[in-house]
């Protein structure tokens, strides 16, 4: 099994970016650590079963929630210690795994997202099929970019009978206002743009 490294050819810079989820928080890095488009979630570190630095992040015993994206890492914290405590832990561990070429991923997230994909469009109709996929522009297209602005991400998980589920990750989890983006934003978005569309759900909302 071939683990996804990088080999960052300049010094890791890491700058903290906050989050409207106040646990959470961003860390920027100036290297690429997966594709654009894709990213991974872990609620718990037997989910980070797949991403060696996720499980490294875990052993830190504030560490709730890891979330990585094409160029960034989003913690939430599980403790009521302020985050100016617990940025430089986290950006000097980060810098060090990063400059080290630690293994990121076992496993190539974006063929498992793929195949999950294509599984989910195996178990629906042609119409159905082509509706989702008008989803899935409008949200690659309109609302990740803002989503992954705030430390987050949101992805497409099914369509049926005018339901679209959504799988909201990072910050967004346990966000106090992530319901409210949701119904207020995006399921209105989708209304509007594919009259199909009669309400949006989501998976991933805990409170912490």
């Amino acid at each position: 099994m071939a683990e996804h490294t990088i080999s960052p050819a300049t010094p890791v810079s890491i700058y903290a970016e906050a989050s409207p989820n106040p646990e959470s928080m961003k860390f920027v890095l100036n290297t690429t650590l997966l594709s654009d488009g894709v990213s991974v979630d872990y609620p718990n570190l037997e989910a980070a079963a797949n991403s060696p630095l996720a499980q490294e992040l875990f052993n830190f015993d504030y560490v709730g929630r890891v979330f990585i994206a094409a160029n960034f890492v989003t913690i939430t914290k599980t403790t009521d210690l302020q985050w100016t405590h617990l940025i430089p832990e986290l950006r000097t561990f980060l810098k060090s795994y990063v400059e080290a070429g630690g293994p990121i991923f076992t496993v190539d997230p974006a063929a498992e997202q793929k195949a999950a994909q294509e599984a989910a469009a195996g178990n629906s109709s042609e119409q159905d099929q082509q509706t989702s996929q008008k989803i899935i522009d409008l949200l690659d297209n309109y609302v990740r970019p803002a989503v992954e602005q705030d430390g987050g991400n949101i992805t497409f998980r099914s369509y049926q009978d005018g339901i679209v589920t959504v799988n909201l990750q990072g910050s967004c989890s346990g966000c106090p206002s992530a319901t409210v983006t949701l119904k207020s934003g995006i399921e209105n978005l989708l209304k509007r743009m594919v009259p199909e569309v009669k309400e949006v759900v989501a998976e991933g909302i805990t409170a912490y």
